[in-house]
């Protein structure tokens, strides 16, 4: 179970890119991986190293200053392209705990929020706002208010997002899709027993036929 998330504040990184998509997020030579650690060395690879596999100094996160940021502000249509999870486990794995930006793919955004990190919608001109912010040399850290929904950074007002009760639950209780299922295993259970009584035929199907099938050496040839 992950912890409790009521708020994320620190120090945001602004990648002023359109239509980022997930296979520059992560590149396809990274996804031979078959757990989420170790993606960090991927993310947005072709950007922070050319072709040489030297470091690009002058992308935002190679920049000292940058580099324990927590916060995203991305462009509009963040994480479009293919689904590939392994977009999302970089960004996490590399430290990213929130994402803020015009809009997000669907697909994207799913995968993002049932791993716990908080992607947040504004409109492009408070996004706007807040990248010039932090690109100063004095840049404030943003704080996202996950209860009350809101952002907030020094110079600006608070800013109102939307999320769905389920994602903001989610959030509060520390719990990714498959915990947040879980939680409401004694409703399932209730449903599931219900639902046998009446119709007692439809419980351990599989089992039951499993047992009515022979047990052999298998086909002959």
């Amino acid at each position: 179970m992950s912890s409790t998330i009521k708020a994320i504040q620190g120090k945001a990184a602004a990648i002023r890119i359109d239509n980022l998509d997930t296979d520059q997020i992560m590149p396809k030579q990274f996804l031979r991986r078959i757990d989420k650690s170790g993606l960090a060395e991927g993310l947005l690879y072709d950007l922070r190293f050319d072709t040489q596999g030297a470091i690009k100094p002058d992308f935002v996160l190679n920049r000292p200053q940058y580099a324990k940021s927590k916060l995203l502000l991305g462009g509009s249509n963040f994480g479009c392209g293919s689904s590939r999870e392994h977009a999302v486990w970089g960004l996490l794995d590399y430290g990213f705990k929130a994402i803020i930006a015009p809009s997000f793919a669907e697909i994207f955004y799913s995968n993002a929020m049932g791993n716990q990190l908080l992607l947040v919608a504004l409109p492009v001109e408070q996004v706007e706002q807040l990248m010039a912010l932090c690109e100063r040399a004095d840049a404030p850290e943003i704080s996202i208010d996950v209860e009350n929904l809101e952002v907030r950074c020094a110079g600006l007002p608070a800013m109102k997002f939307e999320i769905s009760r389920r994602h903001q639950e989610m959030f509060l209780k520390g719990v990714d899709v498959v915990g947040m299922s879980l939680s409401y295993m004694n409703e399932i259970m209730a449903f599931a027993q219900a639902h046998w009584k009446q119709q007692p035929w439809t419980q351990d199907v599989a089992a039951r036929m499993k047992r009515q099938i022979p047990v052999g050496d298998g086909p002959a040839n």
